[in-house]
């Protein structure tokens, strides 16, 4: 491992997403984007559905969608674990697109307090997928 990478593991609910050295990691927090670097002080942290972006070693910065979750920092070692991770190319729009409608909708029902943020948690991570598929659409980061 070189002096500006640190170690990264990547853990959905049901899968694995990468395992192995890195050189940056931005993930989607509730303060914003949090960015990790290389010997970053221990820390544990909140992930909200949005936009993770990481960069491996002497690769371009790749992204991907992530739902909640939390990332654990401790001695130059990442653990971020997800309910989900979806890298662009897996990301159906039209199935995005057809959840972030169908919360907004649900989200104008009177709705229980519990019901609310989940349908809220639901539009932000459709949001997201649509966000990051639009990247790769786009030609932006992969």
């Amino acid at each position: 491992m070189a002096d500006n990478t640190f170690k990264l593991h990547i853990w959905a609910s049901e899968k694995p997403f990468y395992d192995g050295d890195c050189v940056s990691l931005v993930i989607p927090s509730v303060d914003g984007k949090y960015g990790i670097l290389a010997r970053h002080s221990n820390t544990i942290t909140a992930i909200v559905p949005g936009e993770l972006t990481y960069t491996l070693p002497g690769q371009e910065p790749q992204i991907a969608a992530v739902s909640e979750g939390i990332v654990k920092i401790e001695d130059n070692d990442v653990l971020v674990l997800v309910e989900t991770i979806e890298r662009p190319e897996e990301i159906d729009a039209n199935r995005a697109k057809a959840a972030a409608d169908a919360a907004r909708e649900a989200m104008m029902q009177k709705l229980s307090r519990r019901e609310y943020y989940t349908t809220r948690l639901t539009l932000a991570r459709a949001m997201s997928r649509l966000q990051v598929k639009g990247h790769s659409d786009r030609g932006g980061d992969k």
